[in-house]
């Protein structure tokens, strides 16, 4: 029986991290229904990330190679901003164009989302420069593998000399915030949060 193992992200893993991505973006469950075009949620929150940081970007494989969970991350939130405008935006604008009013559709909220990377410097981060997105399949959660992937992703930030790290969740998402704290991770308070709580922990 294949045995799932953690590797790094590969251009061939693209496909499957978009279909994780949109099967686990609405509060970790599935938002197919709710996007007509899926790709905005990962062009968003993973595809940048294999791009721009490719050595913070691991899969769990279930062992045949196939990818049913990823952590995805930088070492410095602020140097990956400038680099979403710079060399992302660039590449997948055209896809999701900002929209010109007020956004009204959940693919124009994430399009909007998009084309303002600067949201993600928050103030009352700033002791916690590096960042990370997780997403497992629900037939591969609670087996630790979760776990493992984090432990994962803590070492490289730590080698990549990031102390600490935080992450920005749904609030609605109880079973998540119940794996974070069992993790380690402690509420950062952040004024207009929104519908998220960040959290943060060292990487050591």
């Amino acid at each position: 029986m294949p045995v799932p193992v953690i590797r790094r992200y590969r251009p061939e893993d693209r496909a499957a991290v978009f279909d994780i991505c949109v099967r686990t973006a609405e509060a970790g469950g599935d938002a197919r229904g709710i996007y007509r075009d899926w790709d905005v949620l990962a062009n968003n929150f993973a595809a940048p990330y294999t791009v721009l940081e490719p050595d913070l970007a691991f899969v769990l494989d279930d062992g045949t190679g196939q990818p049913v969970g990823y952590v995805l991350g930088t070492s410095d939130t602020g140097r990956f901003v400038r680099e979403f405008r710079e060399k992302w935006l660039p590449e997948v604008a055209g896809r999701h164009p900002l929209p010109a009013g007020e956004p009204v559709t959940p693919d124009e909220v994430m399009a909007a989302l998009l084309h303002r990377p600067e949201r993600m410097i928050v103030p009352e981060l700033a002791d916690y420069p590096a960042h990370l997105h997780i997403d497992l399949l629900p037939e591969f959660q609670g087996r630790g593998h979760g776990r493992n992937l984090l432990a994962t992703l803590f070492a490289a930030l730590a080698d990549a000399g990031a102390a600490r790290v935080h992450l920005g969740m749904v609030t609605a998402n109880t079973a998540a915030r119940g794996f974070y704290d069992r993790m380690g991770f402690h509420e950062i308070p952040v004024a207009d949060a929104g519908v998220l709580t960040y959290l943060g922990r060292s990487t050591g």
